[in-house]
C-alpha cells in the first residue's frame, strides 16, 4: 500500500500494458495504483533467514523497520481518478509529495498490510486515513492484489483506494448520536425501563381471538391471566437512576429481584394497564406503588409508551417512573392536618362535622355519642402555663386514641372538649366504652407524675329515625351534669 517514507524514494515508471487495458486502468472510476513490492519481498526473505517468525512483534521492537519496508515500494503508475482524488496536477506532483498523502498513523495501518503479505496472502485489505495535497483528510478503504504471473516476485501489485470519507462521517455521526442517546438514557434523572411486551400482546391477541369482548370482566374473573401477563414482561435495560431509586447495587441484582419491587397491589394497577392496552392506548400514565430492595415504599408516576415503529409487536416499550414519594407524603400530611388535631393526634372538628352528617344519612343506627371534657384544664393553664395544659391535652389524646378503634372515632371539637362517636352501638355499648376510658385514665395517671388527668363524660344514643343533633345535646348535658358533680365534690 502507498505510504509516506516509502514514497519519498519511489519512482514513476510507465507501464507496458496492452492499449485497451491501459485505457481501462486510466479511466477507471476508482483510484488505482500499480506498484512494485519486489524489494519488500526481498527484505522479508532476509528477515526470515535471520530467524524472524513473528513479523508484528519484530516491527514493534523497532518502528523504523516499518518505514524501511515502505521505502522499498515503488509507484509504477496511477490513474486519473487518483490524481483528482488527491488534488495532484500530475503523476510527478503526486509522487514527489507522497509524504503529505501518507502520514500520521498511516504506518500503524501499514503493519497490518505487511503482516498479511508475510503470512502468504496474495491480497490484503485495510481501512486507513490519507490526505489530499491540499490537506483534506480522506478515510479510505484500501484493497491490493498481487497480479497473476508476479506471485514469485511481487513486482506488480494493483492497489485500489476507495474514498469512504462520507460513509465514515455518517458512521461517526451515528456513533456519536448513539453515544449521546445512551448518555441521556443512563444519566436521566428519571427511572427509565426498556421492556419487551411482545409476549403480552400475543396473550391479549389470543384472548381476543377467542371472542372475549368485555376484557375488564374477563380479568376480574381470571386474575391468573393478569399474573401470567406480568410474568411475560421482559426487561431489556434500566438506567442508573433506576438502580439508585430502588436501592439496587447493579442491574443483574435488580432484575433478579423484580418480584420484591412489583408486589402487593401492583397486580391491580397492572390490570388497569392491560385494559388500556386492550383498548389500543399505547401511551398511558398512572400512579403506582412499588418497593425498593431495602423494603421502603416508593410512590411512582408511571408513563408507558410503545416505541414508534413497534406498534405492531410491542417488542420495544419505554416505561418512565418519576418518584413522587415526597409529594405523596406531603399530600398525606396535608390530609392528616385537614382531619386531625395536631396536638392530640385525634380527629378534628372539621372531620367531626362531616362524620355527623354522614352518620345522619347512612348510619348505621343506633348511634351513641360520648361527650368528654378535661377537668381542671383552665386552672392548670393559669397556674402552670399553656405548656403544662398542652401536655395534659396530649395525654387526653393518648387515652381516647387507645380506647377508641375503627369504626369508632374520637375528635377534639374545642379547647378541652372531645366527642366520641360510636356508630352501630346502643346505650350498653356506650357504657362499656366509658368504662374502658376510665380504666385507661387510671393507667395513664400511674404512668405520668404530676397533674392527674380527669374526664367528665356523658353519653346519649340515637335510634333509627331520630336526629343526631338532639342526641348530641343530651350527651353534652349529661357530661356537664357530671362536671358539676366533679367540681361540687372536690370544691374546685
Amino acid at each position: 500500500m502507498p505510504n509516506d517514507p516509502r514514497r519519498a524514494a519511489g519512482q514513476f515508471m510507465p507501464a507496458s500494458v496492452p492499449e485497451d487495458d491501459a485505457d481501462m486502468f486510466e479511466l477507471a472510476p476508482v483510484s488505482l495504483w500499480l506498484e512494485d513490492f519486489s524489494a519488500v519481498r526481498e527484505q522479508f526473505e532476509r528477515w526470515r533467514a535471520a530467524g524472524v517468525g513473528d513479523l508484528r512483534a519484530f516491527l514493534a521492537e523497532n518502528p523504523q523497520r516499518i518505514a524501511e519496508c515502505s521505502s522499498r515500494i515503488r509507484v509504477v503508475k496511477v490513474n486519473r481518478r487518483t490524481l483528482s482524488l488527491f488534488q495532484a496536477r500530475d503523476v510527478d506532483h503526486l509522487v514527489q509529495n507522497l509524504d503529505r498523502v501518507f502520514r500520521d498513523d498511516m504506518l500503524t495501518t501499514h503493519v497490518d498490510e505487511l503482516e498479511q503479505l508475510w503470512s502468504g496472502k496474495s491480497r490484503f485489505v485495510s481501512q486507513t486515513v490519507n490526505y489530499t495535497l491540499d490537506g483534506k483528510r480522506l478515510d479510505v478503504l484500501l484493497k491490493a492484489v498481487i497480479l497473476p504471473g508476479h506471485e514469485d516476485t511481487w513486482s506488480r501489485v494493483l492497489v485500489t483506494i476507495e474514498d469512504i470519507t462520507e460513509l465514515e462521517a455518517m458512521r461517526r455521526t451515528a456513533a456519536a448520536s448513539e453515544l449521546y442517546a445512551r448518555g441521556l438514557f443512563e444519566h436521566s434523572p428519571v427511572s427509565l425501563w426498556v421492556e419487551d411486551f411482545s409476549s403480552v400482546k400475543a396473550l391479549l391477541d389470543d384472548v381476543r381471538e377467542r371472542g372475549i369482548v368485555d376484557f375488564r370482566t374477563f380479568t376480574n374473573v381470571h386474575p391468573e391471566f393478569v399474573e401470567r401477563c406480568m410474568q411475560e414482561i421482559h426487561v431489556l435495560d434500566v438506567n442508573q437512576h433506576t438502580l439508585r431509586m430502588f436501592a439496587a447495587p447493579d442491574k443483574p441484582t435488580l432484575l433478579a429481584r423484580l418480584p420484591d419491587v412489583f408486589r402487593d397491589d401492583m397486580q391491580q394497577h397492572f390490570q388497569e394497564q392491560l385494559i388500556e392496552l386492550w383498548d389500543g392506548k399505547l401511551f398511558h400514565q398512572r400512579e403506582v406503588l412499588n418497593y425498593s430492595l431495602d423494603g421502603n415504599e416508593v410512590h411512582m408516576h408511571m408513563q408507558f409508551s410503545v416505541f414508534p415503529g413497534h406498534e405492531a409487536r410491542w417488542d420495544l416499550v419505554l416505561v418512565a417512573l418519576t418518584d413522587i414519594t415526597a409529594r405523596k407524603k406531603a399530600e398525606a400530611y396535608l390530609e392528616f392536618l385537614g382531619k386531625h388535631d395536631v396536638l392530640t393526634k385525634l380527629k378534628n372538628r372539621s372531620f367531626y362535622i362531616d362524620e355527623i352528617n354522614r352518620l345522619e344519612r347512612k348510619g348505621p343506627f343506633p348511634v351513641t355519642a360520648i361527650a368528654v371534657d378535661v377537668n381542671g384544664l383552665k386552672a392548670i393553664n393559669d397556674q402552670l402555663g399553656h405548656a403544662a395544659g398542652d401536655a395534659l391535652l396530649r395525654r387526653a389524646g393518648e387515652v381516647l386514641g387507645k380506647a377508641v378503634e375503627k369504626p369508632f372515632q374520637a375528635a377534639r371539637i374545642g379547647g378541652d372538649e372531645f366527642m366520641v362517636l360510636l356508630p352501630g352501638t346502643d346505650e350498653r355499648g356506650g357504657e362499656t366504652v366509658i368504662e374502658s376510658i376510665r380504666q385507661l385514665l387510671e393507667v395513664n395517671n400511674q404512668f405520668y407524675s404530676g397533674n392527674p388527668l380527669s374526664f367528665s363524660m356523658g353519653a346519649a344514643t340515637a335510634h333509627e329515625g331520630e336526629r343526631l343533633e338532639p342526641m348530641l345535646q343530651r350527651a353534652d348535658a349529661a357530661m356537664y351534669a357530671e362536671k358539676r358533680a366533679h367540681y361540687d365534690g372536690d370544691g374546685a
